[in-house]
C-alpha cells in the first residue's frame, strides 16, 4: 500500500470529530482541470469507491487520499510559437519585443495552448497516526510531500502544526558509520544497494546495485569524502526499504514472512491498511532509535 514514506511530527492538533474531518475534505473534493487551468488538486475517497467516506479509519489509523492533476504545454511548442510571433511583430514594426513584452507573449501562448495539453494525474495516500502524533505521506521527495502537507494544513483550517521529523544523527552520518564499520544497527541489516556522492562542485557519484557492500572499497570511498545518500536496508526480516539522506523511506517492500501471514487473512483495503500501518508503525520508531532518537528543538 505504501511505496514510500516521509514522516512529519504533529506538534499541535486539537483533533476534531470524524464527521468534521469528513466535511472539510468533502468541501475540497478533487475536480479535474478546466480547459485553461494548469493545475487542480483535491481529496478523493481513499478506498476508491464513489460516494464513500473521505476519511477511512482502520484500527485507529486515519487514511486520506489527495489527487493532484497538472497540465503542461511542451516547451518546444511554446518556443516555436513564440519565435513565430516575435518574427511577425519584428517584420510589422521593425522592432523585436524583449523583456516584459516577450514574457507576456509567452504567457499568452501557454494560456492559449493549455486546452490542448495532456493532463498528468497523481494520487497520494496520507496517513495520520494520531496516537503516535505522526503524519506519513506516500511520497519519494520532500518537495512533493511538503506541498501535500501544506494542502492538508489548509484543508484542516490551520488547526494542525507539522514539521518534518528530524533525528539527532543525520541519515548520511549514520549510514557512513554503518558502512565503515560493516555493522548495521540493531534490528536492521544492510542490503545490496547504495549511492555515495562527493559533496563538492564535481558531485562525483558512485552507485552499487545488487552488490555486496561488506567490502573495504565502500569504506575507502567514505574516507575519501563521499557521503552515502541512499542505502538499502531490511528491518527485522519483515520490510525492505531504501533510506535517503533526506530521511525518506523509499521502495518499501513487505517480505515473505509478512505476506504469508497476510495470505491467511481476507484481502481488501482494510487488511492492506492494517498490515502496512502495523509494520511501518513499528519500523519508524526503530529507525528513529537507530538514528539516535528524534531531534529535540528547544
Amino acid at each position: 500500500m505504501f511505496k514510500n514514506a516521509l514522516v512529519y511530527r504533529i506538534t499541535q492538533w486539537d483533533q476534531p470529530e470524524l464527521h468534521v474531518l469528513e466535511e472539510k475534505l468533502s468541501a475540497n473534493r478533487f475536480a479535474e482541470c478546466g480547459a485553461s487551468q494548469a493545475e487542480s488538486f483535491g481529496w478523493v475517497e481513499p478506498r476508491g469507491e464513489k460516494h464513500g467516506p473521505m476519511v477511512e479509519v482502520v484500527g485507529g489509523q486515519l487514511m486520506m487520499r489527495i489527487v493532484i492533476e497538472t497540465k503542461a504545454v511542451p516547451s518546444s511548442a511554446v518556443k516555436t510559437r513564440l519565435e513565430a510571433e516575435l518574427d511577425k511583430i519584428e517584420a510589422d514594426t521593425g522592432r523585436r519585443p524583449k523583456g516584459k513584452r516577450a514574457k507576456e507573449l509567452k504567457e499568452q501562448i501557454v494560456h492559449e495552448l493549455l486546452p490542448r495539453a495532456f493532463s498528468k494525474r497523481s494520487s497520494t495516500l496520507v496517513w495520520i497516526d494520531a496516537k503516535a502524533k505522526l503524519v506519513i505521506v506516500d511520497a519519494a521527495s520532500t518537495k512533493k510531500a511538503d506541498r501535500i502537507v501544506t494542502l492538508l494544513v489548509d484543508v484542516l483550517g490551520g488547526g494542525i502544526i507539522l514539521k518534518l521529523l528530524q533525528t539527532e544523527s543525520s541519515p548520511s552520518t549514520a549510514m557512513s558509520q554503518w558502512l565503515k564499520s560493516k555493522e548495521a544497527p540493531a534490528g536492521f541489516s544492510v542490503d545490496r544497494e547504495c549511492e555515495l556522492k562527493q559533496p563538492d562542485s564535481e558531485k562525483a557519484l558512485v552507485k552499487y546495485a545488487r552488490h555486496n557492500l561488506d567490502i573495504d572499497e565502500v569504506g575507502l570511498h567514505i574516507e575519501q569524502g563521499k557521503v552515502p545518500t541512499q542505502l538499502a536496508l531490511t528491518w527485522d526480516n519483515r520490510v525492505s526499504f531504501v533510506l535517503t539522506e533526506a530521511m525518506t523511506i523509499k521502495k518499501i517492500k513487505l517480505l515473505d514472512v509478512v505476506l504469508e501471514g497476510a495470505a491467511a487473512q481476507e484481502g481488501g483495503f482494510d487488511t492492506d491498511v492494517a498490515i502496512a500501518t502495523g509494520e511501518l508503525s513499528q519500523l519508524i520508531p526503530n529507525l528513529i532509535e537507530a538514528l539516535d532518537g528524534e531531534q529535540v528543538i528547544a
